[in-house]
């Protein structure tokens, strides 16, 4: 049990990193001029989107694991909202993938500055669920 939570913790790790990166990534391909540069972000946000979906599917694996050793642990409102708020994050995730091709076919609309502020909803979700995690409240 204890390896299982561990890899979901290592994956979140993985899954968070790249969710951090891959909006900064779309903060500078926005402000980009050259073709080169350009073609070097496509293929950068691509390959870093894959990384993306292999953190994000092994989070929801390990996690799911975690729920099959404890599955008591559902009845928990801390638990409850941490999931919601995963499913938000997954959503994000989707929104970023639609961006990748957005980017891929040259049709993003967004300024960098907008993406700027994309680049944060991670950090609050984030910070969200570990403070749910850890302190556990009593919802």
């Amino acid at each position: 049990m204890l390896w299982v939570k561990a890899l979901h913790v290592v994956a979140m790790v993985t899954w968070f990193a790249a969710l951090f990166y891959l909006p900064r990534l779309f903060v500078y391909h926005a402000d980009a001029t050259d073709r080169p540069g350009i073609e070097r972000f496509k293929v950068m946000e691509r390959r870093l989107y894959g990384l993306m979906n292999i953190g994000m599917t092994a989070t929801v694996v390990f996690g799911l694991g975690v729920l099959s050793y404890e599955p008591q642990l559902l009845r928990l409102p801390w638990l409850q909202l941490k999931l919601a708020l995963v499913l938000i994050l997954i959503g994000y995730h989707v929104w970023c993938g639609r961006l990748v091709v957005a980017f891929r076919d040259e049709r993003n609309v967004h300024s960098s500055r907008w993406y700027r502020f994309f680049n944060e909803a991670p950090s609050l979700l984030l910070l969200a669920i570990v403070v749910l995690v850890i302190v556990r409240p009593g919802l």
